[in-house]
């Protein structure tokens, strides 16, 4: 059973979640946190992680425009949470763009378990050596539900974690439970940074739920939420509109209409 009063517990407690973010991302993903009704702060020297991290309610690891500073960042981070027990998110943007992100990031995932990943399917497929490309931070091609939800439960099972897979369809899964989440809108994939955006909402939930993949299924149905609301408030005027709307839509969405307006299938 999904709690969707686990946002109220959001807006209530507004817990600190901690982003090593992106410079093309970071702005609105701060932005986002603050509208759910969390606290973001977006701290990056790794001579503060470990201290950073220890107050924090969540931590979020993006590594996205990485550079050696950054993955250090990240597992000095992800160190520190594991023994307190705080909830990571690892959100390994473009992983498999290049052999050295690859290698980076296997060495953090090699250093801490992540509480949840959140991947797209080039993504999942670069971590767990299956055939496939990435273009760029995108998987290139469409797949098959089936598809998507067998490269979901790979990742899930080899790194024993819970694996958020986004996309039209997003899949949530820990290797035994797993959920299918439907609608949105494809405005989505027209505003760079979405995928960022919904790893911090699975920070902001699960700095309140304490079950991972819950907290991943609550985060992929109400950003989907949100981007349907945005795209009917932002009409045709463009994906400038859409992007601001989207943030007012987090603000918005209530607890009752998060429940009614969710697509949320468990497989």
């Amino acid at each position: 059973m999904i709690d969707f009063t686990r946002l109220e517990d959001v807006k209530r407690q507004r817990p600190l979640v901690h982003c090593v973010s992106n410079i093309v991302t970071a702005n609105d993903c701060a932005n986002l946190a603050l509208a759910v009704g969390a606290s973001p702060m977006m701290a990056q020297a790794p001579e503060e992680m470990a201290d950073i991290t220890a107050i924090s309610d969540a931590t979020v690891l993006n590594t996205g425009t990485p550079d050696e500073e950054k993955f250090r960042a990240c597992l000095l981070c992800g160190q520190a949470a594991e023994p307190l027990g705080r909830p990571v998110v690892l959100d390994p943007v473009g992983v498999g763009a290049s052999p050295w992100r690859l290698e980076r990031t296997e060495a953090l995932l090699n250093s801490f378990r992540p509480t949840l990943l959140r991947v797209n399917l080039g993504e999942a497929r670069a971590l767990t050596q299956a055939a496939g490309e990435e273009q760029g931070v995108d998987s290139p091609a469409p797949a098959s539900h089936e598809e998507r939800l067998a490269a979901a439960l790979r990742l899930a099972r080899t790194r024993n974690t819970a694996v958020l897979l986004s996309g039209p369809e997003d899949i949530v899964t820990d290797g035994a439970r797993s959920w299918r989440i439907t609608g949105g809108s494809g405005w989505m994939s027209r505003v760079t940074g979405t995928g960022c955006m919904l790893s911090v909402l699975c920070g902001v939930f699960a700095a309140v739920e304490p079950d991972a993949a819950r907290a991943a299924v609550l985060a992929a149905a109400f950003w989907k939420a949100c981007s349907r609301r945005a795209e009917l408030a932002a009409g045709e005027r463009g994906p400038g509109s859409f992007r601001a709307a989207l943030m007012d839509a987090a603000a918005a969405l209530t607890p009752a209409d998060f429940a009614a307006e969710v697509e949320i299938e468990q497989l």
